[in-house]
C-alpha cells in the first residue's frame, strides 16, 4: 500500500501517576432507554461538517464495505465491562445480538455537532432494528472534553437529545488506554494503524461482538448507513 502522508497534531495529556485517576459524577436522569420507535427525517450522505482550526487535515478514499475482522484473538465486545457515564458498571454482554457503532466523543470539537446531530438520528432509525450507539468521551484530542461526567451528559442529552447509551470518560490511547478500546484498535488496525486519530473515530461491530470495521474521524456518521443496514440483515 502507497504510504500515506498525515499532518497531524497529537494532544497527549501528562500523567501524575502518584494521583489517582479519579472522576466522581452524580447521577442525572437524562438519557432516555425507551426503544420506542420514531420516524425521523434521514438524508442519506448529508455530510455537511465544519472543521475546527486545530482539526488535523487528512484525506482518506472512500472504501467499499468489507468485513475483516482479525482473527488473531478470541475475545469479542462481549469479554469486556466499562464503566456508564454514572460510573456504573455496565457488562457489554447486554448488547449481544446487535450491531453496535462505537465512537469516541468530545462536547467542543469542530466536529461535535453534525456527529452529535447524525448519530442521534441513525439511533432513532435504527435502534428497534437492533443498532446501538456507544458512545465513549475522550479529552485526548485539542483538550475537547474537559467536562465532568455530569457536565457531558447534561450537554449531549440537552442540545443533542441523545438517547444512545454514553459511557465513562476514557483514555483511547497510551499508557492509560481502556481494555475496550485495546480490544477494538487490536481488531481493526487497518490503513488508519493503532492509534485513534481524533474525535468522532468510529467502529463498527457485528451482532457476533467482532469488529468488522473502522472509520477515519472525518466519515460522517450517515456515511455508514449502509454498512449498518449490511449487518442489521445478515
Amino acid at each position: 500500500m502507497a504510504s500515506m502522508a498525515f499532518s497531524t497534531i497529537f494532544f497527549t495529556p501528562i500523567y501524575n501517576l502518584s494521583q489517582p485517576r479519579t472522576n466522581p459524577t452524580p447521577s442525572i436522569p437524562c438519557i432516555k432507554s425507551s426503544l420506542s420507535s420514531s420516524k425521523s427525517a434521514f438524508f442519506q450522505h448529508g455530510f455537511s461538517q465544519q472543521t475546527s482550526s486545530n482539526f488535523p487535515r487528512f484525506l482518506f478514499k472512500p472504501r467499499s464495505f468489507s468485513v475483516h475482522a482479525r482473527a488473531a484473538t478470541e475475545k469479542t465486545i462481549y469479554d469486556f465491562t466499562v464503566k456508564d457515564i454514572d460510573r456504573k458498571d455496565v457488562s457489554l454482554s447486554k448488547f449481544k445480538g446487535k450491531v453496535l457503532l462505537i465512537v469516541n466523543v468530545a462536547s467542543r470539537c469542530g466536529l461535535t455537532s453534525s456527529n452529535y446531530s447524525e448519530l442521534s438520528r441513525l439511533y432513532e432509525k435504527f435502534k428497534n432494528q437492533g443498532l446501538e450507539v456507544l458512545a465513549f468521551p475522550c479529552n485526548q484530542f485539542g483538550m475537547q472534553e474537559p467536562g465532568s461526567n455530569q457536565e457531558i451528559k447534561q450537554f449531549a442529552c440537552t442540545k443533542f437529545k441523545a438517547e444512545f447509551p454514553i459511557f465513562d470518560k476514557v483514555d483511547v490511547n497510551g499508557p492509560f488506554t481502556a481494555p475496550v478500546y485495546q480490544f477494538l484498535k487490536s481488531s481493526a488496525g487497518g490503513f488508519l494503524g493503532d492509534l485513534v486519530k481524533w474525535n468522532f473515530e468510529k467502529f463498527l461491530v457485528d451482532k457476533n461482538g467482532k469488529v468488522v470495521e473502522r472509520y477515519p474521524p472525518t466519515t460522517s456518521p450517515f456515511q455508514i448507513e449502509k454498512d449498518i443496514q449490511r449487518l442489521l440483515a445478515a
